[in-house]
């Protein structure tokens, strides 16, 4: 791997070639904030997706396109003097430094979770810290991560099951109001007590460990993989799905299965 001296040297490249770009390209120099926004959002999906596939080269890459809009936000803030670089990679720094007291201070924290469980505390105490232990949860994350990470926090200050084994009374409890809600037909209510029932799974999820959006998105490539195949056989035999029956795809279906997709 490269030497500290060697990454510098090319991170400060890459400076120097964003400095250039923001100057000289049309399209560089008319960015703003607002318009890098959506791209960012779909860069950070797009590594998030070469990190589920544990592509190695991909990661690579999406990482710096991810890393450019980093700079690329801070090298616009500069131009209007509110901070640069420098004030971004200082005040990192200065965080994780107050973060870590068991690594650069006083405290004993031997493993991880007695780390996670002081986090929370440590971040209230933080000068522009979260004024409520949930007040630190983004509002524009998607629902899923959204509730584990809420579940999470309220879990760092000791608001949690005892035992997690209840919690299969509480899943059981939210079908059940959910399921008499939709033989009422009153569609609002249904919907409001089916979100209490994906609530208590993720909570479930959290609890024995399991990260429930990475869980879904393995069902979502996996039923990706399957239904490909479903419509690969289908064409090769010079049909349409449209036009088979259920009991058809079915058996196409069990045979994907079989095939370990």
């Amino acid at each position: 791997m490269h030497t500290r001296k060697e990454q510098m040297e090319a991170f400060g490249r890459f400076l120097d070639v964003l400095d250039e770009l923001r100057e000289k390209c049309p399209w560089d120099r008319k960015q703003t904030n607002e318009s890098l926004r959506p791209n960012t959002i779909e860069e950070t999906y797009e590594l998030c997706d070469a990190l589920i596939k544990n592509d190695k080269k991909d990661i690579c890459k999406e990482l710096g396109d991810v890393l450019l809009h980093v700079a690329f936000y801070a090298k616009i803030a500069s131009e209007t003097g509110d901070f640069d670089m420098k004030d971004v990679c200082d005040r990192l720094c200065d965080k994780l430094i107050f973060r870590h007291p068991h690594v650069f201070g006083e405290v004993q924290a031997d493993t991880a979770e007695k780390v996670v469980e002081n986090w929370e505390q440590i971040k209230m105490k933080e000068k522009d810290g979260n004024k409520t232990v949930l007040s630190g949860v983004p509002l524009a994350l998607p629902s899923l991560i959204k509730a584990y990470r809420i579940q999470d926090k309220a879990r760092n200050v000791g608001f949690d099951w005892e035992d997690r084994k209840d919690i299969w009374k509480k899943v059981k409890e939210e079908i059940g109001e959910f399921e008499a809600e939709v033989e009422n037909m009153d569609s609002d209510k249904a919907e409001a007590e089916f979100g209490d029932v994906m609530f208590s799974l993720i909570n479930a999820a959290r609890l024995y460990k399991i990260n429930p959006d990475n869980a879904l998105e393995r069902t979502n490539q996996k039923f990706i993989r399957r239904f490909t195949y479903l419509e690969e056989h289908t064409i090769k035999e010079g049909r349409n799905l449209k036009d088979m029956t259920l009991e058809e795809m079915d058996a196409i279906w069990d045979e994907a299965k079989k095939k370990g997709l």
